[in-house]
């Protein structure tokens, strides 16, 4: 039970910080806009919710010195999981503070790229933190207070990195992948429709390079060649 309570924390969590980058992407476009700020706001505030969860939970787990071999492996590979989020979270957040302070929303605006598009994003943070309809009642200096609240939750977040280190000492290197390295790649289910397209392909490929068509070809070849010069000299002689 607790494997999968961790891997539905986890999978939570990764969802989470996706969305909080895909937001952060956003920031400084023709997108900008307060109902942004707010929305990664609340984003990066679930996605630290869940990684305290996350913490808490691994942290026990791999303390317990009762857990089988298999088991503390298999939590082991959740935690190195756990900790490139936090350090994908981590660069995120930087990054949000300083397009942030680049581009307040409080001055005439100047577009960081120039897209051609616009819109709201509600519905990106919707889908990832499963709610069906965001409001936002944004104060309308929101870029100013909570890029300071930022700067102190992106402290928080190295502390928690330090302090997770200090309690679970789980070397990266020494964990092994339950995969080999490309092997969602090759999945039917990462493939899906365009594996018909792959089959078609290599079928005409592998038509094309029929031994027996390419003999034909050639003994064709030949005997044109042969039509040709025959041609020649017939016109020379006459």
């Amino acid at each position: 039970m607790g494997k999968e309570e961790c891997k539905t924390l986890l999978d939570a969590l990764n969802k989470v910080t996706a969305c909080y980058r895909h937001l952060v992407v956003t920031v400084g476009g023709t997108s900008d806009s307060q109902n942004l700020r707010e929305e990664l706001k609340k984003t990066r505030k679930k996605a630290q919710e869940l990684a305290v969860a996350n913490r808490n939970k691994l942290t026990t787990l791999l303390r317990d010195k009762t857990i089988s071999k298999e088991d503390r492996a298999e939590y082991e590979r959740l935690w190195v999981i756990f900790s490139t989020c936090m350090e994908f979270l981590e660069v995120d957040m930087k990054k949000a503070l300083e397009i942030g302070q680049e581009f307040p929303l409080n001055v005439p605006k100047r577009y960081l790229i120039h897209s051609g598009m616009s819109g709201g994003t509600s519905a990106v943070a919707a889908r990832a933190m499963s709610a069906q309809n965001m409001k936002y009642e944004a104060d309308s200096n929101i870029d100013v207070a909570d890029l300071k609240e930022l700067e102190n939750e992106i402290n928080q977040v190295g502390e928690m990195m330090v302090e997770m280190e200090m309690k679970v000492n789980v070397a990266n290197w020494t964990v092994e992948a339950k995969q080999d390295p490309g092997a969602e790649l090759k999945s039917t289910i990462s493939v899906g429709a365009s594996s018909v397209g792959m089959i078609s392909v290599n079928e005409e490929t592998k038509s094309a390079c029929d031994p027996t068509k390419v003999l034909a070809g050639v003994i064709f070849c030949a005997f044109l060649f042969i039509a040709v010069i025959l041609a020649v000299l017939v016109i020379k002689l006459s």
